[in-house]
């Protein structure tokens, strides 16, 4: 799953807890799920972080053509 499919599934999930119709074993289980895909998206905003990082110049060197 990339970064927008899991971000599309948290807001889905919270939007199910947001309407309080879940029995309360249900809401636990969108909780859950909430917090696997908040781990799942900070791990991959980490890594494109530290990508762009290698990727990136370092500041103050000018790019070589």
């Amino acid at each position: 799953m990339n970064l927008d499919e899991l971000i599309g599934e948290l807001e889905q999930a919270a939007a199910r807890l947001r309407a309080g119709d879940l029995d309360q074993a249900a809401a636990a289980e969108v909780v859950e799920r909430c917090a696997e895909l908040a781990a799942r998206i900070g791990s991959e905003l980490e890594r494109a972080g530290r990508d762009a990082e290698r990727d990136a110049p370092a500041q103050g060197q000018e790019q070589l053509l």
